[in-house]
């Protein structure tokens, strides 16, 4: 079994990957979900950390910090950064405050400082619409001239962005940025015809869904 079917398979297990009426964050309405927020233990994360240190690294990332957009980024750019040490690649890591402090160290930035020239990748949870992918852009720009060189996301929900294209695809046509996901919902739903994981009831209203919103 490759790495992106056990991943599969960790996220039903832990709860991650879910099934039934679901409102996103961009206003779409869905019948499947991937929350993050459900992994809650130290094994999980460690586990997790592995699966985007696998993407990172088949990837060839050239990147000098990770950066995890508040909230759901931040453990997913620590554990990314535990696992990668682990393999021998040490990496920064940082992640960005709601509101930028005045005080103490200041700036809008926690962790690994952020200064001109530096290649960063960014790691999030899910690529729906690419919101949250535009909201960290320009912190990341005032912060300091640095080169986003990748992100790395745990599904490629495969949905247009603002456009026609999907939201990975945008992200590389406007920005230039090269959005790798560990798994794609073309991934998941093999999974499901294929019986590794639950969820086959589910299948109409996910292809009725991907034909409203898929590319």
């Amino acid at each position: 079994m490759n790495y992106k079917r056990e991943f599969i398979k960790f996220m039903a297990e832990s709860g991650v990957l879910l099934f039934g009426e679901f409102t996103l964050k961009s206003g779409r309405h869905a019948p499947y979900f991937i929350n993050t927020g459900k992994y809650r233990t130290g094994a999980q994360i460690a586990r997790l950390g592995e699966y985007y240190a696998e993407c990172f690294l088949e990837h060839g990332v050239d990147a000098k910090t990770l950066v995890g957009p508040a909230y759901k980024g931040i453990p997913l750019a620590v554990s990314t950064a535990v696992a990668l040490a682990k393999r021998g690649a040490d990496v920064g890591f940082c992640f960005d405050r709601k509101e930028a402090k005045d005080h103490g160290e200041g700036g809008m930035f926690v962790g690994m400082p952020l200064e001109n020239g530096d290649k960063v990748c960014i790691v999030e949870d899910v690529m729906t619409s690419g919101k949250a992918f535009r909201e960290i852009l320009p912190k990341l720009a005032a912060a300091a001239d640095v080169r986003v060189t990748a992100m790395l996301i745990s599904v490629d929900r495969e949905e247009r962005g603002t456009g026609n294209v999907s939201a990975v695809r945008e992200a590389y046509e406007t920005y230039g940025i090269p959005v790798y996901p560990i798994v794609t919902m073309t991934d998941i739903i093999s999974a499901i015809e294929d019986g590794a994981i639950a969820g086959r009831e589910f299948l109409p209203a996910m292809k009725e869904y991907r034909k409203l919103y898929g590319v």
